[in-house]
């Protein structure tokens, strides 16, 4: 369901935001700044959807696989993540953008303060981290413009359009989930596969475990 409000000259959308973003155009945004779930940081049914960290971190590729499409060439990210994942965040995003920097977002008062710190097993944390990257180097700064990377992908997606399209859209019409994919084959690879960013063919033993 998608809800459209306006706040003077911007446009506020409220829908499903893996949903939204698919319809958005390529090299079409400046800015991303987002702030998904930690994975069971809260006692809430958003945050505790995803069985194990590894179905977590392949909902989170689905949206970078995206994140990746929609960003202007010399656009930038800002992905908020939680202490206990943010190695495994930063590995994901550095798999499709650069890393520019890791901001830490210290807090100077929080629930810690109220805690029997001597009861705790673990450092309760008073930091958050946003991870601030964009596309790679030189030459990702003419993503979809007129350099010989950006040359060789378009050429690549070209290519092999009939087996992108085909593996789209046999995931769609099977209504397979990406933790299924991921299960099945061993390998984070859903949005890969499975996707228009960053397309990647599976090899002879992935396409059968498919």
């Amino acid at each position: 369901m998608k809800n459209t409000g306006y706040l003077s000259s911007c446009e506020l959308v409220n829908a499903d935001s893996l949903v939204y973003i698919k319809t958005l155009p390529d090299n079409s945004i400046d800015l991303i700044a987002t702030d998904p779930p930690y994975y069971r940081v809260k006692d809430c049914a958003w945050d505790r959807q995803w069985d194990t960290v590894t179905d977590y971190l392949a909902w989170l590729d689905e949206f970078l696989a995206e994140f990746w499409r929609v960003l202007k060439p010399n656009g930038s990210l800002y992905l908020f993540c939680g202490s206990k994942l943010a190695a495994d965040t930063e590995i994901l995003v550095r798999q499709r953008m650069q890393v520019l920097s890791a901001v830490t977002w210290a807090k100077p008062n929080g629930h810690w303060l109220r805690h029997n710190k001597s009861s705790l097993r673990a450092y309760f944390p008073t930091t958050e981290r946003i991870i601030f990257a964009g596309h790679y180097g030189a030459e990702g700064f003419a993503k979809g413009q007129a350099g010989y990377a950006s040359k060789c992908e378009a050429l690549k997606d070209h290519a092999f359009a009939p087996l992108i399209e085909y593996f789209v859209n046999a995931r769609e019409s099977l209504g397979v989930t990406a933790k299924e994919i991921n299960e099945a084959t061993g390998r984070q690879m859903c949005s890969h596969w499975f996707s228009r960013s960053q397309w990647q063919l599976p090899n002879r033993e992935q396409y059968e475990s498919l």
